[in-house]
């Protein structure tokens, strides 16, 4: 996977107000935490970071102050529910070769069985164990020819070498739910016929 660069100041205000400050130069509050160390709080470019944050699970090179390199992966991402813009970041400190348990995105890929069922996503993201540099992205599951009641569990879905399932291996992932077919209400038809017009 890539590896995407940015720049962090290390932060020594807090509170709502300095946060508001901070999101009005157009950078991001965050924290850094892992390994045992005492969370750092730090800034981050906003745009930067907006724009590595389209990749799931991405790897950040932090250069913080200039004077110190860490590896990170997002943990959680707050946004703002109506405008969309980044809150706030966690970012996990990780080592290079050491193994981390994140979610992959699932997507399906393949027409179903005529009939028009549907296809429902029982997990969004699979839960696996991955190294911290070699995370895969996403994971792709053919769905192509499958009936109704269907499903793919998570043992049934091929992962790049050294990731390893997180999850049980029975989880269903995908399942195929059968069209329901749309029916008039009993006797609306009925009635239509036989109304006569108001002014009779």
């Amino acid at each position: 996977m890539s590896e995407v660069k940015l720049s962090a100041e290390t932060r020594t205000e807090f509170g709502k107000g300095a946060a508001r400050r901070i999101r009005r130069a157009d950078k991001v509050p965050g924290v850094l935490y892992g390994h045992g160390s005492d969370p750092l709080h730090l800034t981050l470019p906003g745009h930067e970071l907006l724009l590595a944050l389209r990749t799931p699970n991405v790897l950040i090179s932090l250069d913080i102050d200039g004077k110190q390199n860490e590896l990170a992966i997002p943990k959680a991402v707050q946004r703002d529910a109506i405008k969309g813009f980044l809150e706030h970041v966690d970012l996990l400190l990780v080592k290079r070769g050491e193994k981390v348990n994140v979610e992959i995105p699932v997507v399906a890929e393949g027409e179903l069985a005529a009939g028009g069922n549907l296809l429902e996503h029982v997990l969004n993201a699979l839960p696996v164990e991955a190294e911290a540099t070699h995370i895969p992205e996403q994971v792709t599951v053919s769905v192509e020819g499958l009936e109704a009641g269907a499903s793919v569990l998570a043992k049934d879905i091929t992962l790049p070498n050294g990731v390893t399932l997180a999850v049980e291996e029975d989880a269903v992932v995908l399942q195929v739910l059968a069209a329901q077919a749309e029916e008039a209400p009993e006797g609306a038809e009925a009635e239509g016929e036989g109304e006569a017009p108001a002014e009779a």
